[in-house]
């Protein structure tokens, strides 16, 4: 597998970066920030760099960087073209080959208007480090399928529970088709270029062989546009946050479409208290909600929620 971590620096930094770079299957983040010690997060523990590179429990011996540094290695990711990359900005990441999401802070500039304009004088930033875990629905695609076919299903967990992994491997399986259902057309709208981490329109991740993907675009606006140009069977979106946002789910299920959806939350209740809406207005939406939890620090499988109120345990299956 190509080594996408080591080209998003300088080349006169990447040897510091070379321990860092070959743990890229374990990294989870990269947390830079002026003149702080350079921080890893990774397998569940937080590490520090030190000067020479190498990991280290002690913040005292790390190294830290510049305001300089960041500026210089924004220029890099950005190809010293900022203004290229202004939309981005804006939105306060970049997405780069490999599908690995910057993420950026320091001082906004604000629109006339009231919206935002750019993000200058970056001080913080953080590599969210992308990872493809094929395989990672296994255990829950058998109960995606039902005597109608694929159920409409909601993924519910806290944050760091692997809910946009379980769903990327999700969109793959029902797209390519598996033991329990013939492949169908998916639609993907990526607001956060998470889902397929697209570089320059090109998915870095394998959604399977018959997804369309409209990254960087709101969700309740490209909902509508894939239902209008694509056509798909299925629609999925990450991270369901907003009443605009239910609607046009349920405005693409009356179309026909099969919905799939996460949303940040611990409990069904969660969510309701969250949109202000009964209870029974989610259960017509969804025909499974899956809930997420951690176990000894293992992504798992906390309970299916079927529509008829029946309950069942996730076997504590990771995802």
């Amino acid at each position: 597998m190509e080594n996408t971590i080591i080209r998003l620096f300088p080349e006169g930094q990447r040897e510091f970066w070379r321990q860092t770079a070959a743990c890229q299957q374990e990294i989870q983040e990269i947390r830079l920030r002026a003149g702080k010690p350079v921080m890893i997060y990774m397998g569940g523990r937080e590490l520090f760099l030190n000067r020479q590179g190498f990991f280290s429990d002690s913040p005292q011996e790390a190294a830290r960087v510049t305001a300089e540094e960041l500026e210089g290695l924004l220029g890099h990711i950005c190809h010293y073209s900022l203004y290229a990359y202004e939309d981005e900005l804006r939105q306060g990441f970049i997405t780069v080959k490999g599908g690995h999401r910057v993420g950026v802070a320091g001082q906004a500039v604000p629109e006339s208007g009231g919206g935002l304009r750019t993000i200058k004088n970056i001080a913080f930033m953080n590599v969210r480090v992308s990872h493809e875990v094929k395989g990672a629905a296994n255990a829950v695609i058998p109960r995606m399928y039902g005597a109608d076919g694929l159920k409409n299903a909601l993924i519910l967990s806290p944050p760091g529970c692997g809910k946009t992994t379980l769903l990327r491997d999700l969109i793959r399986q029902i797209s390519d088709g598996n033991p329990y259902g013939a492949g169908l057309t998916v639609g993907v709208v990526d607001e956060r270029c998470e889902l397929a981490g697209s570089f320059c329109g090109v998915p870095q991740n394998d959604l399977g062989m018959r997804t369309d993907v409209l990254s960087a675009c709101p969700k309740a606006t490209g909902m509508l546009l894939l239902l209008r140009s694509m056509s798909p069977r299925v629609i999925a979106i990450d991270e369901l946050g907003s009443r605009e946002e239910l609607e046009q789910l349920k405005s693409a299920a009356a179309c026909g479409c099969r919905i799939l959806a996460t949303a940040h939350g611990e409990s069904a209740e969660d969510l309701e208290r969250r949109f202000g809406i009964e209870s029974r207005e989610l259960k017509r939406l969804f025909d499974l909600t899956v809930l997420l939890g951690k176990k000894e620090g293992r992504c798992v499988v906390r309970q299916y929620l079927e529509r008829d109120n029946k309950e069942t345990a996730g076997g504590d299956g990771e995802c």
